[in-house]
């Protein structure tokens, strides 16, 4: 197809999943979305007994517990699966009015649930029709029922509800996530909750060591159903997203740890308290100590009871958010970059990944930037109009998570963490020469004093850059449509070190490149001396099903991974930078290079990257 049309088609959403990079055959689908509801008829069975255990959980804090849900069915089947709702009254009372799908008649059910599996996992039901399932729930904010169901899932037929379970605070504060905020010495602290201005009011209070203790108040937004794009968030997918609170810690004194905790004062005078937590604050800009930073993209979430384990969706992401946490206490900062939890319009599906990322978002800051499965929706101003979204364009993602751009609805920012500074960019707004984004990546990349912050970083979640990958390769540009044109002259003037990227679910590495020209004489695994151009790094292998390389591999492609991983880039000093890629598998380093460069050799001149001189005098 020639790349003119192709884009063309792109724009109009005319190829929407093959824009965005979605595989076929299914795999880009969110397994909620498997599960026709509207279809859902009942056939409720007295002979069928479901019972859940504990029926109140969270006794001693906690915001995830397991139960057991005892199933006996005389009347089993292969076909047989069962379904977790929350709340967990979700029969036709709950419906809302507005149901253009079910025009003829009004459904039994219309609600989705949050997770399913099954029954033929577990051998005891085939066999005799009686099992008990064990599932891990969450906190979020409402009960719980376990339901069974025969037929497909296109077809289910409703055979039998459990009691409820709940736990004895569902509207508890979970779920911290740190940002960096908008100076040096400021981090933010977001977290969710059931309580509403109206009901309590929301605070941090935080110490370190010798120093007095704070408090912080916190501010609290929101959303609704109108305000999503379309559906499923407007309709099956829909489920109240409770409250989001931030709360702005200043004034921190560098590398310091501080100790946490989310409060919220009730109006009849007691306080709800989370547990404690930990973080250190931020090097100074430039300070010259050790610095660790990890990137991925792609990650979205996994459950460990293995349910919704439709086409192993998104096999990878426990994996890495195990990596991490296991090695948390050589960790500064994370950069997920876009394609954070594949909710596609299932809003259960953002409190299940802020459950899974908790241990590393509440101890150190957890950036995130956009991807066409947060935003892309027709008509509402992405630059793609894809339906990858699932019609919340945006909403959650820029609601539930902090991050500290001038415009919450405009994805960019700056965000400086001691000898680094990072230019995120937005791929699913308009990047190209004159726009606004445009005029942001430039003053990003130009107001850095690389004396102090030698590491310059951009990141963005479609490859504006350089990749094999296969959707690429076959139209012979091995870049998203119209991708680098614009911004390579930036990269090159400013002296970008590393670009990364998401959105192709595999690992790349490319030489130091301009205008798709190798520019550092076969150099792989050591750079040093003077800049001469940007190593472009794809990284989008954090979680979901994995993308194939092109059978063409470019000159300037130096490592490919069909696998998944993540980077960590360790600045030692203002002079040394290692980067290392790591399976998620076991963690262990499968490609990495050094960086070796003095002040002197970003003041170097190379080609395009310095302004025209005189000899004049």
């Amino acid at each position: 197809m020639p790349k003119v049309l192709f884009v063309l088609l792109c724009l109009v959403g005319l190829l929407s999943s093959r824009c965005s990079g979605d595989a076929s055959n299914g795999r880009g689908d969110q397994p909620l979305a498997q599960i026709n509801i509207y279809k859902a008829s009942l056939a409720l069975d007295t002979s069928v007994h479901i019972h859940a255990s504990p029926q109140v959980l969270g006794l001693k804090g906690e915001d995830t517990e397991w139960v057991d849900v005892a199933i006996s069915n005389p009347k089993h089947s292969s076909n047989d699966w069962i379904a977790v709702f929350s709340p967990a009254k979700f029969d036709s009372s709950t419906c809302w009015p507005w149901q253009p799908q079910t025009k003829e008649k009004s459904p039994y059910l219309c609600s989705s649930p949050i997770k399913y599996t099954y029954m033929r996992n577990y051998p005891d039901y085939t066999k005799s029709g009686n099992a008990i399932v064990k599932l891990q729930i969450i906190n979020q904010r409402a009960d719980v029922s376990f339901a069974l169901f025969s037929g497909s899932l296109d077809q289910p037929v409703l055979l039998g509800v459990s009691n409820p379970v709940a736990f004895v605070n569902p509207k508890a504060p979970v779920y911290p996530r740190l940002a960096l905020g908008k100076s040096w010495d400021e981090m933010t602290v977001t977290w969710t909750s059931g309580y509403n201005i109206n009901e309590a009011v929301p605070f941090i209070e935080w110490s370190s060591k010798g120093l007095p203790a704070r408090r912080s108040p916190a501010g609290t937004i929101t959303f609704n159903r109108n305000s999503m794009c379309g559906e499923p968030a407007r309709g099956v997918g829909w489920r109240d997203p409770g409250f989001f609170h931030t709360s702005f810690l200043k004034e921190l004194w560098p590398n310091r740890e501080y100790t946490y905790r989310l409060g919220h004062d009730l109006f009849n005078g007691s306080t709800i308290w989370s547990k404690n937590y930990t973080f250190v604050s931020s090097p100074f800009p430039g300070q010259d100590s050790l610095q660790r930073v990890i990137i991925f993209g792609d990650m979205g979430k996994g459950e460990r009871d293995g349910s919704n384990e439709y086409n192993d969706y998104q096999p990878g992401s426990l994996n890495t958010t195990d990596q991490l946490i296991k090695d948390l206490k050589n960790i500064d900062i994370v950069f997920h970059i876009g394609d954070i939890t594949y909710s596609n319009g299932y809003l259960s599906q953002w409190d299940q990944f802020t459950a899974q990322v908790e241990p590393v978002a509440s101890k150190v800051p957890y950036m995130i930037a956009s991807g066409n499965h947060e935003r892309d929706w027709p008509d509402t101003g992405s630059f793609y109009a894809g339906l990858d979204s699932g019609g919340e364009c945006g909403v959650p993602a820029e609601t539930m998570f902090y991050f500290p751009a001038e415009n919450r609805a405009k994805f960019w920012y700056a965000a400086d963490y001691g000898m680094f500074r990072f230019c995120v960019a937005d791929s699913e707004h308009d990047w190209r020469e004159g726009t606004e984004q445009y005029k942001f990546i430039e003053h990003c990349l130009a107001t850095v004093d690389r004396k102090t912050q030698p590491w310059l970083i951009f990141i963005a979640h479609r490859v504006l850059g350089y990749s094999s990958n296969d959707w690429y390769g076959k139209e012979g540009t091995f870049e998203e449509p119209m991708g680098r044109e614009s911004l390579q002259k930036l990269w090159q003037k400013y002296k970008v070190d590393i670009a990364f990227y998401g959105h192709v679910h595999n690992y790349e590495r490319t030489c130091p490149i301009y205008q798709s020209q190798c520019v550092n004489n076969g150099k792989k695994d050591h750079y040093s001396g003077t800049f001469q151009g940007t190593i472009h790094v794809v990284v989008g292998g954090a979680g979901s099903h994995l993308s194939p390389f092109s059978s063409l591999t470019p000159k300037w492609s130096l490592v490919q991974d069909y696998d998944y991983g993540f980077v960590k880039l360790t600045a030692s000093d203002h002079s040394n930078l290692l980067f290392e890629y790591k399976k998620s598998s076991n963690g262990q380093v499968h490609d990495s290079f050094k960086i070796s460069r003095d002040y002197k050799d970003v003041l170097a001149c190379t080609h395009d990257s310095c302004e025209p001189t005189t000899s004049a005098s």
